[in-house]
């Protein structure tokens, strides 16, 4: 194991989870009424540790980088989108910035390879590990030396910030493109299967974009340890979500993952650290056709599934509300001892 990577260890605890589900069991509701929630309730607390989990401070972290794939014709936009979508959100004027501000989540926006120079600004986390990674269709993506670099800057990220809650975003023209490599190869699905249209590309641009996919995977097609396909493939704000994710996961805080890309860093971290997924709370299922399959691979079911494909952590923030919920629900619905309310008799 690579020593820079943060050791994840197991939250199985029956006595714990049995007293999560007595406490539910025993809220003033038909059992199980609440659905998901419940369910939701449960993985909070042990994520916490608590019978009363308190989410505190949470963060929403935006990891930002270019990708060399781009100049290939991948995307519907051009890849100074990226920088402009920064400055957007540092602006306030982005979704995320509209949707932090509503749920109270802190902002904060990560610059891990963004091609051009950005202006300093309060919100902004200078790690920058080149101006964008390589054409993965041409050679790696980044060096070994700079993939330990972008992980080991994601974690550093999140140790630098308070609270028990980390949602992720991430923005990057050309990032649906690595996403897809990287779930193809780590899952071994047909790349077919893990390509999407992203920004919005039409029949004949999806039908190039695969093409050049194809060309990547096949430069690529002897290297499959984790590391070594997230070097190959990128990229640099992929890498250092990896490395956040392994973070707050050895922290022990509730990790709330978006769309396909930040499901990409995800397949990542739990390829080297299984038990990450203990703490991964799936916001959305993406309009992207390969994150249903993802998901699927992983084990996971998304909380909500509103045609979503906007990536930037909306769909963590849209479903930050239900966490919230959650707890609530764990921390002050009355029982029915406590409320006085006969329970269920049951049918003859």
């Amino acid at each position: 194991m690579h020593d820079f990577i943060p050791q994840v260890t197991d939250l199985h605890d029956v006595a714990l989870a049995a007293r999560l589900q007595h406490l539910l069991d025993h809220k003033t509701k038909p059992l199980g009424s609440l659905g998901r929630i419940e369910g939701l309730a449960r993985q909070i607390g042990l994520i916490l540790g608590s019978e009363q989990p308190l989410l505190q401070q949470p963060q929403m972290v935006v990891f930002a980088g270019d990708h060399g794939l781009a100049a290939r014709g991948v995307s519907a936009f051009p890849a100074e989108v990226t920088a402009q979508m920064v400055a957007n959100f540092l602006a306030g004027g982005a979704a995320i910035s509209v949707l932090a501000r509503q749920h109270g989540l802190a902002l904060t926006v990560v610059d891990a390879g963004v091609a051009s120079a950005l202006p300093t600004h309060p919100g902004l986390v200078d790690a920058k590990v080149a101006p964008g990674t390589a054409d993965c269709s041409q050679g790696p993506a980044m060096s070994a030396a700079q993939c330990e670099q972008a992980v080991r800057a994601g974690a550093d990220v999140v140790r630098a910030l308070p609270g028990n809650a980390l949602l992720l975003g991430e923005m990057g023209i050309g990032n649906t493109s690595s996403a897809s490599l990287l779930m193809a190869r780590l899952t071994g699905q047909p790349l077919t299967d893990c390509v999407g249209r992203g920004t919005g590309l039409d029949r004949t641009g999806l039908e190039r974009k695969l093409a050049v996919l194809q060309e990547a995977l096949q430069r690529h097609a002897d290297v499959r340890e984790p590391l070594a396909v997230l070097a190959a493939f990128g990229g640099f704000e992929i890498a250092m979500m990896v490395g956040a994710i392994l973070q707050a996961a050895a922290e022990r805080r509730v990790i709330v993952v978006d769309g396909f890309i930040v499901s990409s860093a995800v397949l990542v971290a739990q390829a080297l650290q299984p038990q990450v997924l203990q703490r991964c709370v799936f916001s959305h299922q993406s309009d992207e056709s390969g994150h249903a399959r993802m998901l699927a691979h992983l084990g996971a079911e998304a909380v909500l599934k509103l045609d979503l494909r906007l990536g930037e952590g909306s769909g963590a923030a849209l479903a930050w509300p239900l966490l919230v919920s959650a707890c609530h629900i764990l921390c002050d619905m009355a029982s029915f001892e406590a409320a006085g309310v006969s329970t269920a008799e049951p049918r003859a």
